[in-house]
């Protein structure tokens, strides 16, 4: 029996990816300092180890001679102390990107999901079609599905041994050239990690890796003029140009309605960019033979991934209506603040940024979009950078995240602690008010907005 660990195990894509191995037959265990640092606010321990996953320390003791592979992520370096015991005992190391190629390229028909924005939920709408549908398959996603939600195990992967493999492929770290996939999906190219020339070259090798075919976002120049493949098919919600059109979008009370060549679909989700995500995963779908109104009535059972712009609830005083959400760059940001704003109601935005290299990357550009987004009435609450270090990182805080907001027309404060926001709210909140948090890398954001609910 192969033994492997992971580093950062409870991490959205290395969780997805050790649930997979276990479910192959492998020894699994692994360390993740969230744990360690009691920060695994949502008992994602509890449900590996409830597969049979082992938990160590992140100190290197789980590193055991007769370990196989260490797999770790890009942010990972040699003074972590489970990469210095694998390197003292001649482990093999490897990365989680070349463990999830390795994986994808063994099925026939590969589909892998790019993009800036949406290709968490796009994945999740795409396996969830083909799995009820009976098609099989393998999906690796960095999003937790809501419909197979289970006590044992985390819901970011579906394992079936089909010919048929969906993933989630990751721009941040240029991993995304590593696949070859049968169907290249590129929802959107816009400034998150890397400069936008950067990450064209990325996505465009990406397209050039596709056998079948290429999907492409008609209403993202970037993407639609980032594919040479001879089958590229588009799709959009605003040009009838595109391959496949949605028309008639609208506000349901609890999601959204569209049509598509005159017969018309509901989505349980809130926001039009989510019908631009339908009709991705419904490409995807026509370019393996799915007949494309079966893919869209079979989506009206779809319930959403965790944590992106998910409703938490209402509270029984004052209907304050509290929303999860995994927005982090300015694009996402501007997609769920911006449907928020159809509804009625004072909007209170949280806002932790994830890291300092962020924080800097496109601080001022998140400022910009508080400021279209946000009217006066709104409120924006920010604690420090979630991964800051003060020491180290002396040249930029949550403060200075306020201040670019502030200097947008936002009526924006920092408030350090997310504890400090909690108080604030409890005690400014007025009913019918809409509260969204946003940020990632912070498993204990969804507990926190829980916890508020019930204060509230």
């Amino acid at each position: 029996m192969k033994k492997v660990s992971f580093c950062g195990i409870t991490g959205n894509g290395m969780s997805a990816l050790a649930q997979i191995l276990k479910q192959e037959g492998c020894e699994v265990r692994g360390s993740d300092l969230n744990i360690d640092n009691g920060l695994d606010g949502d008992g994602r321990r509890a449900k590996l180890e409830a597969v049979g996953i082992k938990i160590f320390p992140q100190d290197g003791s789980g590193i055991s001679d007769d370990l196989d592979t260490l797999y770790i992520t890009s942010v990972i370096n040699e003074q972590n102390p489970d990469v210095k015991a694998a390197l003292a005992k001649g482990i093999k190391i490897q990365s989680r990107s070349d463990l999830l190629a390795e994986i994808f390229h063994r099925h026939k028909y590969g589909i892998a999901v790019g993009g800036t924005c949406g290709k968490t939920t796009t994945t999740a709408m795409i396996g969830y079609i083909l799995n009820e549908l009976g098609k099989k398959p393998c999906v690796i996603n960095g999003g937790f599905f809501k419909n197979y939600a289970s006590d044992k195990g985390l819901a970011n992967y579906i394992y079936n041994r089909g010919d048929i493999c969906v993933i989630e492929a990751d721009e941040s770290d240029g991993s995304i050239r590593k696949y070859h996939p049968y169907i290249a999906l590129i929802n959107n190219i816009g400034h998150d990690h890397k400069p936008l020339a950067e990450l064209k070259e990325y996505f465009s090798e990406f397209a050039d890796h596709a056998s079948q075919g290429v999907i492409v976002n008609y209403d993202c120049p970037n993407a639609r003029s980032i594919s040479r493949h001879p089958n590229t098919f588009s799709y959009s919600i605003t040009d009838s140009r595109a391959n496949l059109f949605a028309e008639n979008i609208g506000l349901t009370e609890n999601g959204v309605k569209y049509d598509i060549d005159g017969k018309s679909f509901t989505l349980q989700l809130l926001g039009r960019f989510n019908v631009s995500n339908a009709l991705a995963a419904i490409s995807a779908c026509m370019m393996l033979g799915i007949d494309k109104f079966e893919a869209a009535k079979t989506l009206e059972g779809f319930t959403g991934t965790k944590r992106r712009l998910e409703y938490i609830g209402t509270s029984k005083h004052g209907g304050i209506a509290v929303y999860d959400d995994f927005a982090h760059n300015p694009q996402k940001i501007e997609a769920s603040l911006g449907t928020l704003r159809e509804y009625p109601g004072r909007i209170i935005a949280v806002y932790q940024a994830h890291t300092p290299f962020s924080a800097r990357n496109t601080g001022k550009e998140d400022g910009e979009v508080f400021g279209r987004t946000l009217n006066k009435d709104d409120i924006l609450l920010m604690p420090d950078i979630y991964e800051r270090i003060p020491e180290r990182d002396t040249d930029i805080s949550g403060a200075d995240l306020v201040q670019y907001a502030k200097d947008n027309g936002v009526n924006a404060i920092y408030l350090e602690t997310k504890d400090n926001v909690r108080d604030y709210i409890l005690h400014n909140a007025r009913p019918g008010d809409r509260i969204i948090v946003m940020g990632a890398h912070d498993n204990s954001l969804s507990d926190f907005c829980k916890n508020l609910l019930k204060d509230l």
